[in-house]
């Protein structure tokens, strides 16, 4: 009875903890993410936004221009350097992408976004060792599996058979 009670009471402490954000870094597809009072003050950033958005309708340009605004004014802000190498990925700008994710996680080791997306720059430019290391640094980041996880080790499986096939 007793280790019932205390299971139920560590369960029950588990369930009230604040939700961890997906590595201080966005929801992966170039939402805000976070969690907590720096991500509600950046998420009222207009120009934050508006690059969410642009993100979303693949305006890479429009969002590029508007993170540009948004590390202008908030340097440290990883949130933004990482949707900025995601949105310089995208029109192909690999070395701008590489510089703005590495920024990203100068500022934020633990930024899983940004380990996902650079693993994914890596196998886009064939370099799937690089992105292998990503996957470790994610999997130990991760305690149970997480998207950033799982989505990076997919994304290798696959260029893996797509090589050999």
């Amino acid at each position: 009875m007793r280790k019932r009670a205390l299971a139920t009471a560590a369960c029950l402490v588990f369930l009230s903890l604040p939700a961890w954000p997906a590595g201080g870094g966005g929801d992966g597809g170039g939402g805000g993410g976070g969690g907590g009072s720096r991500a509600e003050v950046k998420n009222l950033d207009p120009n934050y936004v508006a690059a969410q958005a642009a993100i979303k309708a693949e305006q890479w340009t429009d969002a590029i221009g508007r993170l540009t605004l948004v590390i202008q004014i908030d340097p440290n802000n990883a949130d933004a350097w990482n949707l900025l190498g995601f949105a310089y990925r995208h029109t192909g700008d690999m070395d701008n992408s590489f510089k703005h994710y590495e920024r990203a996680l100068q500022l934020n080791p633990s930024h899983r976004d940004a380990h996902e997306y650079m693993g994914e720059a890596y196998l886009q430019v064939g370099r799937v060792e690089d992105a292998e290391k990503h996957l470790k640094a994610l999997d130990k980041l991760c305690w149970l599996p997480c998207e950033q996880y799982t989505e990076l080790k997919e994304k290798i499986q696959n260029y893996k058979r797509m090589r050999k096939s």
